[in-house]
């Protein structure tokens, strides 16, 4: 293999690629990228064989093959290398690769690129399309809420489902949920049920680039994958088995007090208390304050309190249809959710005090957040 590349590209396209290398593995060849010619461009590979993201970069080709080199290595080394181009050059029979830039060069030893798991080809042909802005917003709304907790593995993963023109993703964690729905341009000719690890989504949103380039999204038959490509990218996922919990019947259908407030404002208020929650127990209490008279604005005290730290105490207007009531809700959590909230005013649905408290952005109805209220102690 001779190979000349720009060395941004080359960084760029490592970047891309090296979150999906096996840190901790029995396999060797796992901490290692794949680098292999394709039809006049580059293909940088990795995976844990849970992930694995492909990337394709611009190169001049003089001769055609392949080999995998520690990731790591390779990656620190493209990042400190001198000039603008990059020539690359293997050593087929000790699988050295030859790497000269300027006035550098380094030999970095390589495995056997026949010992790299092999790569899904996919066929592409009707696959979902999705605006690239669109997608990582709906992503960002939901992984936030998805589980951490490796002993309930469905709870990592983001339910998506498409039935029609309508796709809808969801994530839960045992203590909230986080529903985001969207249209899409032209309905699907079969229905799509799978539970997508939201490592994988957050890798994909990362990758993604910004701008109006598309992703396109198909899940193969009976493979337990599902497989997402972009502009110069390609990433492919194993699916998380089991059944994800029936999260309809966790969003309360009525409410006896919905209270309207700036979202920015709020998100303050919550940043400060969970200066002094966090010391704590992570409580929040939220008094929603009916209006005494009637030129008089309703409001809600936001508070939180540490022994060892102190307390802290904010008043935030609000308009207030219903009942007035006390509750508590864990800080972080709040603080997450109206941090991917756009729109400037938000809505808290409440009922009572152990009843699961609803968020919504106002004027948005295809988001729907719900949190576990906290013990008031």
């Amino acid at each position: 293999m001779k190979v000349t590349v720009l060395q941004e590209n080359l960084a760029h396209g490592l970047g891309i690629v090296s979150r999906a290398v096996s840190p901790r593995s029995t396999l060797p060849v796992l901490a290692n990228v794949l680098i292999a010619s394709d039809e006049g461009r580059m293909r940088l590979s990795a995976t844990n064989l849970e992930l694995g993201i492909t990337a394709w970069i611009p190169a001049k080709i003089a001769e055609e093959g392949s080999t995998t080199v520690p990731a790591r290595t390779f990656s620190d080394l493209v990042n400190t290398l001198p000039g603008d181009q990059v020539e690359l050059n293997l050593d087929t029979e000790t699988q050295t690769l030859h790497v000269k830039s300027g006035a550098s060069n380094n030999d970095v030893k390589g495995i056997d690129a026949q010992e790299f798991p092999p790569l899904a080809v996919p066929d592409m042909e009707g696959a979902l399309q999705f605006n690239v802005a669109d997608f990582k917003e709906m992503v960002q709304q939901v992984v936030f809420a998805a589980s951490t907790d490796e002993a309930r593995p469905v709870l990592m993963g983001v339910l998506v489902t498409v039935t029609g023109d309508e796709i809808v993703m969801a994530s839960a964690d045992g203590f909230r949920l986080s529903v985001r729905k969207a249209k899409l341009s032209e309905p699907v000719a079969e229905p799509i049920n799978a539970i997508i690890p939201a490592r994988a989504l957050s890798e994909l949103a990362r990758i993604a680039g910004d701008g109006n380039d598309m992703i396109s999204m198909v899940v193969p038959k009976e493979r337990g994958q599902v497989i997402f490509r972009v502009k110069d990218a390609e990433l492919v996922s194993q699916l998380i088995d089991g059944t994800f919990p029936d999260y309809e019947q966790i969003i309360p259908r009525s409410y006896k007090s919905r209270t309207l407030v700036s979202t920015a404002t709020l998100l303050k208020a919550c940043k400060q208390a969970e200066i002094f929650a966090r010391e704590g127990t992570n409580v929040v209490r939220l008094d929603i304050k009916t209006a005494e008279g009637e030129m008089e604005p309703s409001e809600v005290e936001i508070s939180a309190q540490s022994e060892e730290t102190g307390s802290n105490e904010t008043i935030v207007e609000a308009t207030v249809d219903g009942i007035g009531l006390l509750i508590a809700f864990n800080v972080k959590f709040l603080r997450e959710v109206l941090e991917i909230i756009k729109s400037p005013n938000v809505a808290i649905e409440t009922s009572a005090p152990n009843a699961p408290g609803v968020i919504r952005p106002v004027g948005d109805e295809d988001f729907t957040h719900v949190i576990m209220p906290m013990h008031l102690g």
